[in-house]
C-alpha cells in the first residue's frame, strides 16, 4: 500500500526533472520523499516500470535519470532502473535534500506585469528574484508573489501544478515570463515551448571579442561531473539534453562583447553554458568564472574600471528580452518586450564610455 498523498507524488514529479537530479555521494545527508512496499503477489517487474505506472505524470525516462543518479533505492541500497521488484521489498526515493511539505505562501511582493488577462500573464522578473521554491528559497519568490496577486481567484490555486509557471529563468536573470492561469492554457503553452514555436531573444554581455558576426552554438548540456553546481557542454553524445542556442553580435565593445542570443531550446544555464563553451563566459557570471577579469590589460586603472563595472552589474549581464507565442484562447501572434534593466544598461555605457576614451589603460 502506498505512503503517500497526491500532492506528494506531484512534487515527486517536479525532483525527478533530469535537470535537477542531482548524484549523491555515500556521505551525502540523503532525505526520504516516497516510499512503497511492495505488495505480496507483486510479479518481479523492474523498477522504472513499477514506479512509472504508480506516479502520476512521471515520465519513465525521469524515473530512470533518478535511478542513475542513486535515488532510488530499494531496501535501503541504490538500484538501476533494471532492477526487479519483489513481494515485500520497499522502494524509496531519496534525495540530497529535504521534501518541503508547505503549501506555497501568498506575499506581497511587487509584480512588473506587462500583460494580463483571464488566461494568462506576462511579467518582467527583475535580477535576484528566485523563481520557484526551493531548496533553501522557499518564500520571497516569484511563484509566492504570484499567489498573492491572485489570491481572490478562485480558479486559480498556488498549489496546483497543471498552472503558474511555463517555463523559468534563472535568480539572477531578468527579463520576461509567461504564466498560465488554467490548466487548458499551460498544457497549450507548454506544447508551443516543447514545440520550439515560441520566440525568445536574449541579451548578454560576454567576456572577449567575439569574431563571427553570428553563429548556432548546438552541445549536450548536462551536470558538471567535476562540479555538480554547474552545467557543462557534454561531449559524450548519449549524455545530458540536446540543446541549440544562435548568437548575433550587436557591439563590439573592447574586451566585451554585446550579444543576442536565441533559443532553440531551453536548458539549466543554457546561454551561460554555451557561451563559456565557445570561449566568451558572460561578464559578472560567477558561478562559471566570468567574476574574474578575463581580458584586458594589466593596467591598475584598467582593473578599478572593471570592478566599478562588476559593482554596477553584480550578477551575470542576462536579460530575456523578448518573448512570443500564440494565444491559447484567440490564436493571436502575443510579441512582448522587456528594455534593459538599468544595471545592465549602465554597465553597457561604461563599455561604451572605455572605449571611447582608452587613456582609462
Amino acid at each position: 500500500m502506498m505512503k503517500q498523498l497526491p500532492e506528494d507524488i506531484d512534487l515527486l514529479n517536479d525532483e525527478l526533472e533530469a535537470d535537477d537530479v542531482e548524484a549523491v555521494g555515500d556521505d551525502a545527508q540523503l532525505y526520504e520523499h516516497f516510499r512503497v512496499v511492495v505488495d505480496k503477489g507483486q510479479e518481479m517487474l523492474r523498477v522504472d516500470k513499477y514506479l512509472f505506472d504508480r506516479l502520476t505524470n512521471a515520465s519513465r525516462n525521469r524515473i530512470q535519470k533518478a535511478a542513475d543518479a542513486g535515488c532510488i533505492m530499494a531496501n535501503g541500497k541504490a538500484v538501476k532502473s533494471s532492477y526487479k521488484v519483489k513481494p515485500l521489498d520497499i522502494i524509496t526515493v531519496m534525495m540530497d535534500r529535504p521534501r518541503y511539505e508547505n503549501e506555497v505562501i501568498p506575499e506581497d511582493i511587487p509584480l512588473n506585469i506587462v500583460y494580463e488577462d483571464k488566461y494568462l500573464m506576462v511579467v518582467n522578473k527583475p535580477a535576484g528574484l528566485v523563481v520557484h521554491p526551493g531548496h533553501g528559497n522557499y518564500h520571497g519568490t516569484l511563484v509566492n508573489a504570484l499567489a498573492w496577486h491572485m489570491k481572490d481567484d478562485p480558479d486559480y490555486d498556488a498549489n496546483d501544478p497543471h498552472v503558474g509557471l511555463v517555463h523559468r529563468i534563472d535568480k539572477d536573470t531578468s527579463g520576461l515570463l509567461v504564466i498560465a492561469k488554467t490548466p487548458d492554457t499551460k498544457t497549450n503553452l507548454g506544447l508551443q515551448f516543447y514545440n520550439k514555436t515560441t520566440k525568445r531573444k536574449y541579451r548578454a554581455l560576454v567576456w572577449g571579442i567575439v569574431e563571427e558576426d553570428e553563429g548556432t552554438i548546438v552541445g549536450n548540456v548536462g551536470r558538471n561531473p567535476r562540479d555538480r553546481m554547474q552545467m557543462t557542454v557534454l561531449s559524450d553524445p548519449t549524455q545530458g539534453k540536446h540543446a541549440v542556442t544562435h548568437y548575433r553580435v550587436l557591439e563590439r565593445l573592447g574586451y566585451v562583447t554585446l550579444v543576442e542570443c536565441i533559443l532553440e531550446t531551453g536548458r539549466t544555464h543554457q546561454i551561460r553554458v554555451h557561451m563559456k563553451h565557445i570561449g566568451h563566459v558572460l561578464f559578472n557570471d560567477e558561478r562559471y568564472g566570468g567574476h574574474e577579469i578575463l581580458k584586458g590589460t594589466h593596467f591598475s586603472k584598467y582593473k578599478q574600471f572593471v570592478n566599478n563595472c562588476f559593482e554596477t552589474c553584480p550578477r551575470q549581464a542576462l536579460h530575456a528580452m523578448t518573448l512570443g507565442f500564440v494565444h491559447p484562447a484567440t490564436g493571436e501572434e502575443m510579441h512582448f518586450t522587456s528594455e534593459l534593466p538599468d544595471d545592465m544598461a549602465q554597465l553597457i555605457d561604461k563599455w561604451r564610455g572605455y572605449i571611447s576614451n582608452r587613456n582609462l589603460e
